[in-house]
């Protein structure tokens, strides 16, 4: 006999956790029973970019829908760690509603913070000591290694930054970029595959540190080009099509002229990202 929707609470979020505890039951989904941290993994990432891809869009139909498949996994996993006697999801909310507090000293204590540089200095400090970050374990020691490349890198340079490991201004910035270039292009003159490959990794955590200097989201700032870049290709691709041509059949040049024309092309404008993020 099938269950009721009665049998749930209409309090919303007790009401998604019995929901999750049910099609994990004995009772409940095959395949909800099968999943693990580890089986869950990949549509973790996979629901937290279509949570950005929503932000992105300004859509908030969207977002409120790609929110839910992201919180779906938190009471998820919780459930999981529930069964085998770790945590469950009052604990995973307990934990984070205190940390929140200890970490805004400012708001919920005594402390003062004159502005957002103040706030990130503080909560890194208080973070460290928490974590029991000694010259040992040091201020890196907990980056995420599974982060994609450019975040970990500007989240790596905002963690020294924070500690004052970082240049005096922009223009030395911007120097070490051009400086790097050049190394490419020495590496590359030597006909040393590996140094050219160590330098163009060089180049680009330069080019992280110079979006990071103002202000922008490197990984952000990258998706918008790459973007760009696709609406563009796409425009050529469609000039090509209504022509009866195709790529390898046109010249350098006039891919070239199309290339230019879809440059001048009228293109939605995309709003930036700015960096204020806690980590």
């Amino acid at each position: 006999m099938s269950a009721s929707h009665s049998e749930f609470s209409a309090e919303p979020v007790q009401r998604l956790r019995q929901i999750v505890a049910r099609l994990r039951a004995p009772e409940g989904c095959p395949w909800d029973q099968e999943q693990t941290h580890a089986s869950l993994r990949n549509a973790l990432v996979e629901e937290t970019y279509e949570v950005l891809a929503a932000i992105d869009a300004n859509d908030d139909p969207n977002l409120r829908e790609e929110l839910g498949d992201l919180l779906l996994h938190v009471v998820m996993h919780s459930q999981m760690a529930a069964e085998r006697g770790a945590f469950d999801f009052d604990a995973v909310a307990t934990e984070i509603g205190a940390k929140m507090i200890r970490r805004h000293p400012h708001v919920f204590g005594d402390d003062r913070a004159a502005d957002t540089t103040a706030v990130l200095r503080r909560w890194d400090e208080i973070k460290r000591a928490e974590k029991g970050v000694s010259a040992k374990t040091g201020i890196l020691a907990h980056l995420p290694a599974a982060l994609p490349a450019l975040m970990r890198a500007q989240k790596a340079q905002e963690k020294a930054g924070r500690v004052g490991f970082d240049w005096p201004s922009i223009d030395q910035v911007a120097a070490k970029v051009h400086e790097e270039i050049a190394e490419v292009q020495e590496a590359a003159g030597q006909r040393d595959p590996d140094a050219v490959a160590e330098e163009i990794g060089d180049l680009l955590f330069a080019a992280v540190n110079l979006a990071r200097w103002h202000k922008l989201d490197a990984e952000h700032t990258l998706q918008r080009a790459t973007d760009k870049f696709v609406r563009r290709f796409n425009t050529i691709e469609d000039a090509l099509q209504a022509r009866g041509q195709r790529w390898e059949d046109a010249t350098f040049e006039e891919l070239d002229a199309l290339w230019e024309a879809a440059k001048k092309a009228k293109t939605q404008p995309v709003e930036t990202s700015p960096r204020t993020e806690k980590s």
